[in-house]
């Protein structure tokens, strides 16, 4: 965004983009009080529509003390700092942050603290090759031209790369179509059919890395989930014969106390399609662990392996044998973490 031409109107452009651009991410800091206090809170107020300006503050005031402290000095003598203008592009680039994590299935409330809604377009992988690739050479490009103007003895004192920055952008949006259009088609297919002869009460269609025709179907009926690889190229749901079937478990009031806990909260409050598994302990432990996990992060090559130890983005919830809350259980069955639940500070 910088070097598409933000960087021309005023010094430090680019190291407030860059700066403001991450800030939503500060977040992080909220995994000090424990993974459940931090997952209730990822993406909560830093990543709302008035937590952007309050970003943007706390970034642009970073930024002039740099600067102050490295005697007002700039790239370019000739182009001063405008620090209104800073503030803007600081909320532009938190803008942009919002809506990256909007491309992608985890999600985003943006109209945090008056409404918890989720929002996700569901049409980009977390971590995406394409994209990444492309601004990766909409940076790279400009200064390896750059390299070969020192090279030959040419001086340009004006930021450069602006058409590369270009591209890049232009690229980006343009991948965003493609998979928006791929994902609308494995939707529709997705609900064009019957499943065990039963009509779906909804569908979703979450994206695969790097590859835009192929997606991981979540269908829900009244009385099961079905999960199926989707090829939106033809468009053909389960094309290599691999769909498999998971029953809603009955609920119980093990499943009940549970729900009722801080995880057990804030799982339910984020999933899109939640289902629990229920572990019993043996002695001397006695007791319960109920693990949460949501089906749209069951990828389609672990969701048919043998293994079914603990997926990411799953909590557990120990209750003893009581059904008290005993504490929250991360990492694998061979390997669990048990935090205190926050209800218990």
């Amino acid at each position: 965004m910088g070097r598409a031409g933000l960087n021309r109107k005023t010094a430090l452009a680019t190291l407030t983009l860059t700066l403001a651009a991450e800030a939503p991410d500060l977040d992080v800091i909220g995994r000090f009080w424990g993974r459940t206090f931090g997952f209730e809170h990822h993406r909560g107020f830093t990543h709302s529509l008035l937590g952007v300006p309050l970003d943007a503050i706390v970034v642009v005031g970073f930024v002039y003390l740099v600067w102050r402290l490295r005697g007002r000095k700039t790239k370019y003598p000739d182009l001063p700092p405008r620090w209104g203008l800073l503030f803007f592009y600081a909320c532009l680039a938190g803008l942009s942050h919002i809506l990256l994590d909007f491309t992608n299935n985890y999600g985003v409330r943006p109209f945090w603290p008056f409404s918890e809604k989720w929002y996700s377009w569901d049409i980009v992988f977390i971590i995406e090759p394409i994209m990444l690739g492309l601004l990766f050479l909409g940076l790279v490009v400009p200064a390896l031209f750059s390299l070969i103007d020192r090279e030959v003895g040419a001086r340009n004192r004006r930021p450069r790369g602006r058409v590369a920055a270009w591209l890049a952008l232009i690229g980006v949006i343009l991948m965003w179509g493609v998979r928006d259009y791929e994902h609308r088609r494995a939707v529709n297919a997705l609900e064009a059919r019957t499943y065990n002869g039963v009509d779906p009460l909804r569908v979703s269609a979450y994206p695969t890395m790097a590859n835009p025709f192929r997606w991981y179907g979540v269908i829900e009926t009244p009385a099961f989930f079905a999960l199926a690889p989707v090829d939106s190229l033809a468009p053909e749901v389960d094309p290599e014969d691999r769909m498999e079937f998971r029953y809603k478990p009955q609920e119980t009031p093990i499943t009940l106390a549970a729900k009722k806990s801080y995880a057990g909260r804030a799982f339910l409050d984020w999933a899109q399609y939640p289902i629990t598994e229920t572990e019993v302990l043996e002695p001397p432990d006695e007791g319960y662990i109920v693990v949460f996990q949501d089906l749209r992060y069951l990828q389609v090559p672990s969701a048919f392996s043998r293994d079914r130890d603990r997926r990411v983005l799953s909590v557990g919830v120990k209750l003893d044998k009581n059904l008290r809350v005993v504490g929250d259980v991360y990492g694998t069955r061979k390997k669990p973490i048990i935090e205190p639940d926050p209800d218990q500070w």
